[in-house]
């Protein structure tokens, strides 16, 4: 019935959302993307050069993915099929690779345009590898997640990705200016809140225009609205942020790197996004924690006491109140000494730990609990640091098939330069009890002499 509709064209008639009637109809007209589109543009280089191959378009929702693939295959005469990946299986691909064949067969290329394509699993990843090779299909699959991370190696090799951004503030502006012109009238918005409309698209040209709908929507004749109550009308887009994916992954990774920078204010900036998307307080803390752990270090040990007290605040509290402690954090963090010199180090005793194997210590700092360690000279000549000048012994513990090594070397930074200083005056009484002990050794030998 759908198609007997379809052709005697009432579908014409059907209301549509204005992105759909707004979708371009050539690739010059597709906006924020000219690095692909435009007249120099990758798209646009591959078209002329008529050999397209297929492709991975990666980009977030609403920059063009899909619209530029079905103006691809009109570009280069082939025949267009789109299907989901979240809706297909492989026995919708079997239906659609044969038809595919058998156009083939009659000199008709095809263009199949993968939407989601990360949804997909490897095995039916795979079933694409054979008909993309043969040529029996190009294909165009369109993901919003990292390719490197959610597609096949083997698909990957036979596919060129072509990165879609996210809309510039300009481009959003050009997309509401193409709006009036096909509604007739002007958004009913001051300047102010034009550009807020713009901001809260966040990127997404189809998110702008169904905002821009919402607006003509609820206003009334002559009615003209500020950036307060724009936001009151439309309550304001959510923020795109997947926390499973890249983006909850960027985001934490800008706030540590933020705050590994020193850059308090960019730390609380990437904080609150966070918080703002809903992202899970607790595992804002940890990474805080690991911060304070891995690049302050004892530069500065009370930054592991504040992460840890801001995550039982948090715990303690709850949000909204507990998520003030996780920016007091942030900010004490980020204005900290900074140090990855135990980091380093322990980086470093792994590897040499690894590499040598069991080797034992000296049997000077062994314990020797029963008689017969006692006679193997378990615990012999051991001197209590203690009891030591200045507490300290100058004692060689290593394993003598190793030697003495160095990983721990502190920063000029924070507390870390007070301890340079001590371990400099130990290295230096280090010596002078070697000293000591060879002098004492020479004078044991000469008196048995």
């Amino acid at each position: 019935m759908s198609d007997l509709f379809a052709a005697a064209r009432l579908d014409q008639y059907a209301p549509r959302p204005l992105a759909d009637r707004m979708r371009p109809q050539h690739l010059s007209e597709v906006v924020g993307q000219d690095h692909l589109v435009g007249s120099d543009g990758a798209l646009s280089r591959l078209i002329e050069s008529g050999s397209l191959g297929s492709l991975v378009f990666w980009g977030p929702p609403g920059t063009g993915k899909t619209t530029v693939a079905r103006l691809l295959a009109g570009e280069t005469k082939l025949h267009f099929e789109q299907i989901s990946a979240i809706f297909s299986g492989v026995s919708d691909l079997k239906k659609l690779f044969e038809a595919a064949r058998a156009r083939r067969s009659m000199g008709q290329g095809t263009l199949l345009f993968v939407d989601e394509i990360h949804r997909f699993n490897r095995a039916q990843l795979d079933a694409f590898l054979p008909v993309m090779e043969d040529g029996t299909i190009t294909l165009v699959g369109a993901t919003t997640e990292n390719p490197s991370f959610e597609l096949n190696a083997a698909l990957l090799s036979r596919a060129r990705v072509m990165i879609f951004r996210a809309l510039d503030e300009a481009a959003i502006a050009q997309l509401l200016a193409r709006a009036e012109e096909i509604e007739g009238r002007k958004l009913p918005l001051d300047e102010e809140a034009r550009a807020s409309l713009a901001r809260m698209a966040d990127g997404d040209g189809r998110a702008a225009l169904t905002l821009a709908e919402e607006v003509w929507r609820s206003a009334k004749p002559g009615e003209v609205f500020d950036a307060a109550q724009l936001q009151e009308i439309v309550q304001r887009r959510a923020p795109i942020y997947d926390k499973g994916q890249e983006g909850h992954y960027n985001l934490i990774s800008a706030l540590h790197k933020t705050i590994r920078g020193s850059d308090p204010d960019a730390a609380l900036y990437y904080l609150a996004r966070m918080l703002d998307a809903g992202e899970d307080r607790l595992f804002i803390a940890r990474r805080l924690v690991r911060a304070a752990i891995e690049d302050i270090g004892i530069a500065d040990p009370q930054a592991l006491v504040v992460a840890n007290a801001a995550k039982d605040a948090f715990d303690f509290l709850g949000s909204p109140e507990g998520e003030l402690a996780l920016a007091q954090a942030a900010v004490y963090l980020a204005t900290a000494p900074k140090s990855n010199a135990v980091y380093t180090a322990f980086k470093a005793a792994t590897r040499v730990a690894k590499e040598h194997g069991s080797l034992m210590p000296p049997k000077t700092i062994l314990n020797a609990p029963t008689r017969l360690m006692k006679g193997e000279g378990y615990g012999a000549g051991y001197r209590y640091d203690h009891d030591e000048p200045d507490a300290f012994s100058g004692q060689d513990f290593w394993p003598e098939k190793l030697g003495r090594q160095t990983f721990y070397r502190p920063t000029g930074r924070g507390l870390e330069a007070r301890i340079t200083e001590r371990l400099a005056r130990w290295a230096e009484l280090r010596e002078e009890r070697r000293a000591e002990d060879r002098s004492a050794r020479r004078g044991s030998r000469a008196a048995k002499d």
